[in-house]
């Protein structure tokens, strides 16, 4: 094994620590961070700290102290609901584009093949739903619809606005607990998810941008409701236990 070679591993392994511990709210929003006192906590060096805590930044769950260190973020429930609302807005440009351009055929053929895949998910109960799948392929299909439209730029950019939990598009999917209340919304979502591929492969492009914003309605829709008072509890969804109001 090269030097770098346990440099990454330490890095790796204080990116995923940290980034657990800040969306559980564990390291809750507005505490400072110092790379010696993490660095010592962890048993590694300064330098995979830092370069776990840079990564951190850049999926915008830190930012850089004015005197040195770093502080964890706090988000308004406006900035989630902008958050979400964006990837509405890059995800229908990367919709509208693929349609447009055409998508590569192999790429229609694999998410095709995920949509299949989270077809097979649902059974004939209403709560006879493979969370567990459903949420991975759900995440699979997003992520290869974003690089339908050929850009690395938008595929870039999805990326970055999704790397914040709560604005994942599987952040509101409901508790598995609870997966037969939320069979038909379950049921609404996959059938955009047909629709948005058979738009794209129709090359109609308006359609597509508009399905792809609608899906993510669902998402912003359980978003309000949560802070208005309903059953599911803001600490329940990864990240919004980093949601100050």
């Amino acid at each position: 094994m090269t030097a770098a070679g346990p440099a990454k591993t330490h890095a790796m392994r204080a990116l995923i620590d940290l980034r657990a511990r800040i969306i559980s709210g564990t390291i809750p929003g507005g505490t400072r961070l110092f790379e010696v006192s993490l660095a010592e906590e962890l048993g590694i060096s300064r330098t995979p700290v830092r370069e776990a805590m840079s990564r951190l930044v850049e999926e915008g769950l830190l930012e850089r102290a004015r005197n040195g260190g770093f502080l964890v973020r706090s988000f308004a429930c406006a900035d989630v609901l902008d958050a979400i609302e964006l990837r509405g807005v890059l995800e229908g440009t990367a919709a509208r584009l693929a349609a447009e351009r055409g998508a590569d055929p192999q790429a229609l053929d694999r998410i095709k093949a995920i949509l299949a895949r989270l077809d097979a998910c649902f059974g004939t109960r209403p709560e006879d739903v493979d969370f567990d799948a459903y949420s991975e392929q759900n995440a699979e299909y997003h992520a290869v619809l974003a690089g339908l439209s050929g850009s690395d730029m938008l595929r870039r950019e999805i990326a970055r606005v999704t790397s914040l939990p709560f604005a994942s598009p599987s952040a509101f999917l409901p508790d598995r607990n609870r997966i037969g209340e939320f069979r038909l919304s379950l049921n609404i979502a996959q059938a955009q998810h047909h629709a948005l591929v058979t738009a794209i492969e129709a090359r109609e492009g308006a359609r597509a941008e508009a399905l792809a914003r609608e899906h993510v309605r669902a998402a912003r829709h359980n978003v309000v409701q949560i802070f208005n008072g309903g059953k599911a509890h803001p600490t329940d969804v990864p990240g919004l236990a980093l949601v100050i109001d």
